[in-house]
């Protein structure tokens, strides 16, 4: 077995393969840049070499420094985790050269399967059923125009090289193809080094399942069955499921062995994973092969119990599979999350910033349930414009598809991030989704559900009495300690009143409260009544109730007369006043925000690549204005009404913070 072997990579995956490593007894070496000095990778593997600037075309992805860092602490190994240089045939090549193990697949299989042209050709030469599409290489958007007319709207451009969502658009008109082909082909050259792009059909309605597969260097080859994965936004995937609620047995078996076949046809070795768009009749069309190992590989590890980094090491060490096909059998469910630094409520633009609280939900392995959660950040670290915004990973396990996605629930309501912004909240609806729920999603989930963007959770009449009784007993218990702080209870006699009126989501109750040893009963002024018991403290930021014996988890945050409580995706500002006091708030006015609707403002930290329009020019509904490019995508700012650019206060190329003000209209 390997001594010591180099970690190609950053982040959650680094420390995923490390924690795998050192399992294994086998010394780990690190790799960092400028931006990454201080990562948690870094602390955690025994050595650590730098490698240059942040920006990954100048560090991570540059072969020559890799293979220094290789030299330099003479890791026999490489493992590549996902992304940067992880299907990259040239450095596969020079590991090779160099005498280093790649765990990974063979680089003529890289070649063949990770060009998604080149693979698509061969899945059509194996019989595999694929989607209508343009193979060949387009060399501008005109000839991208005329293949898309071909095709037929809408189409799906993707970079031949591509992953991760990146390069990626869907396009429904020329306009959009014209669009779309050049931000492609920057974001592709940006993220791979690679420009070239192609076009296929878009099919409506799909759901986008994938076949783990590992294959040994001595033939044998196995399907760990499938993942779920569409809930997707712009193409990346937010939550995975395995198995797919979907299939049924005679489906995924066949997915299986053809996913199987397809690896054998191309003497793959390693952990790789076909894709496929199934449609509402189960029909199955093969997608593409990534050639690594999958963001979304811990939901297979849950269901199989195998440790698909270790088995990737092992096939590299020239070790037969251990087990068979018949030896997989699925175990319970499992459901990923991915926690991202985008804020919901800006339409997922990325956030950066410092960590200011990070604290996940503890990790259990218990036979009724589970949580991981991988990650690569730490409380005080910061988040880094120049990667991908992935905070971490939450996973649950559970016996059933429901149980599994009760603990997630609870997970998601028990992880406390603060400083930047993060998709928290819009994961917590997304469980709560009736139409996640019944398991009825497809790949258009959130562009169906949430066309309008995500605007928080209003919750429904009974779950809000529940937090309100919450909101009251924390109230109560928050006014005995200041009475006992300022002198006010004296022999402990009781002097904190028992009448209250709570308001929060624009409703107000006006409720009693009878409390006792064991907790509190909550009466509503019309009979319903709520028993809340549970150990919090004021200045506690985590409070864990049961309300009528059922668990709750509320984030809590002390504000004037009242707290702000996060629950199931919702955040909400509850005030808890006396009957007096309430009657007086009802009539103070409430303060309107400023007007910013004849200014574009950034959205999120990133750098101008285009602007579109220029001062005088008359704008109409829709149309591009400016080009910004945060953590490896391209977004475009569209003009959200018809106007005329009166000022432009910035130009390609300059830094922007959130709600920098970019244009000024008339």
């Amino acid at each position: 077995m390997f001594k010591k072997i180099l970690i190609a990579n950053r982040g959650e995956i680094a420390c995923r393969v490390i924690k795998t490593a050192r399992k294994m007894g086998i010394g780990t070496v690190a790799i960092y840049s400028d931006a990454d000095r201080h990562a948690l990778h870094v602390e955690m593997a025994d050595e650590a070499v730098h490698i240059g600037p942040p920006p990954a075309n100048q560090s991570y992805i540059v072969i020559d420094k890799v293979m220094a860092a290789i030299r330099e602490t003479g890791a026999e190994a490489v493992h590549p985790g996902y992304g940067f240089l992880s299907e990259n045939p040239k450095f596969a090549d020079a590991l090779e050269q160099a005498g280093v193990a790649f765990i990974g697949p063979p680089k003529g299989a890289i070649e063949a399967m990770g060009d998604k042209i080149t693979s698509k050709k061969i899945a059509q030469e194996a019989g595999v059923s694929t989607v209508p599409g343009y193979m060949g290489l387009i060399e501008d958007a005109d000839e991208a125009v005329k293949i898309s007319n071909q095709i037929g709207y809408p189409v799906m451009i993707k970079a031949s090289a591509g992953g991760g969502g990146k390069g990626m658009r869907i396009a429904w008109s020329d306009e959009e193809v014209r669009e779309g082909f050049q931000s492609s082909k920057n974001e592709a050259a940006s993220s791979f080094g690679d420009d070239r792009i192609f076009i296929e059909k878009f099919v409506t309605q799909p759901r986008h399942i994938e076949i783990q597969v590992l294959a040994d260097q001595h033939g044998n080859a196995v399907y760990l069955h499938e993942r779920e994965c569409s809930i997707q936004r712009r193409n990346q995937k937010v939550v995975e499921e395995a198995p797919s609620p979907f299939l049924d047995e005679d489906t995924r078996r066949a997915m299986g062995e053809q996913a199987v076949a397809l690896a054998k046809a191309v003497g793959y070795t390693s952990a790789g994973t076909v894709e496929f768009i199934v449609d509402g009749e189960k029909n199955f069309y093969f997608l593409e092969m990534n050639t690594r190992l999958q963001v979304e590989h811990p939901v297979t590890e849950l269901i199989t119990g195998v440790d698909l980094v270790e088995q990737m090491i092992r096939v590299a060490n020239g070790e037969p599979l251990a087990f068979t096909q018949a030896d997989l059998k699925i175990n319970g469910w499992a459901i990923e999350n991915r926690l991202y630094a985008e804020d919901p409520y800006r339409n997922f633009l990325p956030s950066i910033g410092r960590l200011t609280r990070y604290r996940p939900p503890a990790e259990v392995a218990e036979a009724s349930h589970a949580v991981r959660n991988d990650t690569g950040v730490y409380e005080g670290g910061e988040i880094s414009m120049y990667y991908d915004p992935m905070i971490a990973k939450l996973c649950t396990w559970a016996p059933t598809r429901a149980q599994a996605i009760e603990e997630m629930r609870t997970a998601l309501d028990s992880f406390e991030v603060e400083g930047i912004g993060h998709n928290l909240p819009f994961l917590a609806a997304v469980m709560d989704h009736p139409r996640f729920v019944s398991g009825a999603i497809t790949t258009a989930f959130i562009a169906e559900e949430y066309p309008e963007g995500f605007h928080g959770v209003t919750l429904d009449g009974a779950v809000l009495r529940r937090v309100a009784a919450c909101a009251a007993a924390m109230h109560r218990v928050a006014e005995i300690r200041r009475a006992r702080i300022s002198g006010r209870m004296d022999n402990h006699e009781r002097v904190v009143g028992t009448e209250w009126v709570v308001s929060l989501q624009g409703e107000s109750f006006p409720v009693s409260i009878a409390a006792d040893r064991e907790g509190a009963t909550v009466r509503f002024e019309d009979g319903d009544s709520h028993r809340v018991a549970g150990p919090w403290t004021p200045g506690d930021s985590l409070a864990r109730f049961t309300v009528d014996g059922v668990p709750m988890v509320l984030k809590v945050d002390k504000i004037t007369s009242g707290f702000r409580l996060r629950f199931r995706g919702a955040d909400l500002k509850v005030a808890v006043r006396t009957p007096r006091q309430a009657e007086l708030a009802a009539l103070m006015p409430e303060k309107l925000p400023p007007d910013t609707s004849k200014m574009l403002l950034c959205p999120m930290p990133g750098v101008i690549v285009k602007m579109n329009v220029a001062v005088g020019d008359e704008v109409q509904d829709g149309q591009a204005l400016c080009t910004i490019e945060a953590m490896k995508m391209e977004n475009i700012l569209r003009a959200e009404r018809k106007g005329v650019v009166s000022k432009i206060n910035a130009g390609p190329g300059d830094s922007l913070a959130v709600d920098e003000v970019i244009m000024e209209f008339e």
